[in-house]
């Protein structure tokens, strides 16, 4: 306690008179609302963006539609790193392109790349000739390769 002049004639009161309370059921709502979200999110994500073979699916389309309109600049956007290092926008529909027309994707399947997950597109061409596009996931879907089939 302090001695000295006070504002009011009795002395300073305690604040917290009572015995302090415990809030354990508090932390643990937080603490298991928050490994709820996290569970909620790992699960509704793929729901909201798609397996990777939709996702791969859905570049490629992008990807064949661009080009089969003369979009090279789009195209060249949908490309990996690797793949936009060794081409320019310009040299995209010449070695993507075959078969003469619009490609339609058959099939997607995973594979995988240098140790990495990766998905292959198969694409039949109007002549019936078959492409394999491989997929990687890096920062979103990119098409990165492409290597004819039988």
């Amino acid at each position: 306690m302090s001695n000295g002049p006070f504002l009011y004639d009795e002395g300073p009161e305690q604040l917290h008179t009572d015995v302090p309370r415990r809030r354990r059921g508090f932390l643990l709502w937080v603490f298991g609302g928050t490994a709820l979200v996290a569970v909620l999110m790992v699960v509704v994500l793929p729901l909201v963006r798609g397996s990777a073979g939709d996702q791969s699916r859905e570049v490629v389309q992008v990807f064949l539609a661009a080009l089969d309109k003369g979009d090279n600049d789009t195209a060249y956007q949908l490309l990996c790193e690797k793949e936009r290092a060794a081409l320019t926008p310009d040299d995209v529909a010449a070695r993507y392109v075959g078969g003469g027309g619009a490609g339609q994707i058959v099939a997607v399947s995973d594979a995988r790349a240098d140790g990495d997950p990766v998905q292959r597109v198969r694409v039949e061409w109007p002549d019936g000739s078959h492409t394999g596009f491989t997929v990687v996931n890096s920062d979103g879907p990119h098409v990165c390769g492409v290597t004819p089939e039988g």
